[in-house]
């Protein structure tokens, strides 16, 4: 038997993570108990020594974890328990034989001591099967996604989630529908059209709980697209997505390029000589990004005709815009607007200055600077700006998503962006309002748009508008604001009515 206090860097750590007071930690305590059996009883024994336990203290039965039956996906398999101690002192308890507590203090290294000693399923040859794959994918040829996606191998947090025949897959926390239906089968994810949890229809990017019952639902028509890429986590799903696209980029490109040949060879011009001329002019890195943009006519050939023709060559007569995705804004009497050097934009769209487009931002989500932010090609409204979790980014993204831009921030700026909070609390009388109206104005300096508060049964709840600057003065302002006696929370309203 072991036991340790928890360290001060853990609890610090553990309250910043979970969110939680001191004595929500419940693990400040701890005991482990190791037994030697042989591996065809570990299971039975563990359970009797808990059961021993309980017949003495009385234990907290939401903190019961069983990874003894449903191993983690690391390979980690132990009996977690949480007692009430004496002087009502919380203590964990672990449970596990010596061949658990041994391969989880070494690692995979002692896996291989105890492999092949029984006929249970293998979860580190699960895990090594996962790696396999990703190596073997053609979509991991660049470095950063290969690492980015082999990181998502190893979560420490999972989730559990079921085939509607009841066949259990784990999945790190945060993994969502579409995750579960590439991890059943790669043509299953590639057709999906359409995902129920407990019969119930979610969008693709529906972040799965624990114990969720999933179907899938296909369509041979379906195809995954670019934005697909934003509704999954899992390392598997990312690498099979890359490389359905790069199948369907290639092959799209492939008409792109005949459109592009029967455009010249109706000018009477030669390919070969021309196609990198027109890959610089139209503003694309290669051959093959022009292609693909051709063929989903994202490029205007009839500007083709602008060209004066020698011999077998095109010759610009001007120049142009370099791409003419999405409208842009008026111009000057020079043709362009022209940015001084020190005017750094607020928004850059697809890596130009905003100002150069007709944008202006969502007022379903109102992002302001800091935020995680992309754009969207309205169909009478110009270029909205949203921001990345707002709540209709998920519809926009899925059904739309030939209409997104990318979108970053500029510089600070004197921009001022109104925001909302939600703030609850404790009902203590009229002092808790003077006491927020004091921080905003007076220490903060802050320019309040509107406030209300109503409160009944020792309850209240505000709702507070302000003027601020960018995301970090937000965070700011949340946390002195949860300083305030009698505050229980405070959180920024992100979809306005």
């Amino acid at each position: 038997m072991l036991g340790r206090p928890k360290s001060v860097s853990s609890i610090f750590n553990k309250i910043k993570s979970k969110n939680v007071t001191f004595d929500e930690i419940y693990d400040l305590f701890a005991v482990r108990i190791i037994v030697n059996v042989p591996s065809d009883k570990e299971k039975s024994i563990c359970w009797q020594v808990y059961s021993l336990i309980t017949d003495v203290y009385t234990p907290i039965p939401e903190r019961l974890k069983d990874w003894i039956t449903n191993p983690k996906s690391n390979g980690y398999e132990s009996l977690h328990t949480t007692i009430v101690g004496p002087q009502g002192k919380f203590v964990e308890i672990q449970i596990r034989s010596e061949r658990m507590d041994e391969i989880s203090e070494r690692g995979y290294a002692a896996h291989w001591k105890y492999k092949g000693n029984d006929n249970k399923i293998d979860v580190y040859d699960r895990w090594l099967d996962n790696i396999r794959e990703l190596l073997e994918s053609s979509s991991t040829s660049d470095a950063l996604e290969f690492i980015s996606d082999f990181k998502t191998n190893l979560f420490k947090e999972e989730i559990y989630a079921f085939t509607p025949k009841g066949d259990m897959r784990i999945f790190p926390k945060g993994a969502t529908a579409l995750d579960f239906a590439f991890d059943i089968h790669t043509d299953l994810g590639y057709r999906a059209v359409a995902i129920k949890i407990n019969n119930k229809l979610v969008p693709m990017g529906y972040v799965l709980k624990n114990g969720d019952k999933v179907s899938v639902m296909t369509s041979k028509n379906q195809k995954p697209n670019e934005n697909w890429l934003k509704l999954v986590i899992t390392g598997k799903a990312k690498s099979k997505i890359r490389s359905a696209m790069k199948e369907e980029r290639r092959y799209k490109g492939e008409f792109g390029k005949e459109t592009l040949e029967r455009k010249l060879k109706n000018l009477k011009v030669d390919f070969e000589e021309n196609i990198d001329m027109l890959v610089e002019y139209y503003g694309f890195k290669s051959r093959p990004d022009l292609y693909f943009a051709v063929a989903n006519e994202k490029v205007d050939l009839t500007k083709l005709k602008s060209f004066e023709i020698i011999g077998q060559k095109l010759i610009k007569k001007e120049t142009l815009i370099n791409r003419e995705i999405i409208p842009q804004a008026s111009t000057d009497e020079k043709g362009e607007r022209d940015l001084k050097q020190s005017d750094i934009p607020l928004v850059y769209i697809n890596g130009e200055p905003g100002e150069k487009y007709n944008y202006s931002f969502a007022n379903c989500c109102n992002p302001i600077q800091g935020d995680d932010i992309f754009g969207f090609i309205t169909s009478s409204s110009g270029l909205k700006i949203h921001m990345a979790n707002c709540p209709n980014a998920l519809h926009l993204l899925a059904n739309y998503g030939y209409r997104v831009v990318k979108a970053e921030w500029g510089s600070n700026s004197n921009t001022n962006f109104v925001v909302e909070l939600l703030i609850i609390g404790i009902d203590s009388g009229p002092g808790v309002i003077k006491k927020i109206v004091n921080l905003l104005s007076d220490d903060m300096s802050i320019n309040i748009r509107s406030f209300s508060i109503s409160g009944e049964e020792g309850y209240f709840e505000g709702k507070v508008s302000l003027f601020v600057k960018n995301h970090n003065q937000v965070n700011l302002i949340i946390r002195r604001l949860k300083n305030i006696e009698g505050i229980n929370s405070v959180e920024r309203i992100e979809k306005q009515k």
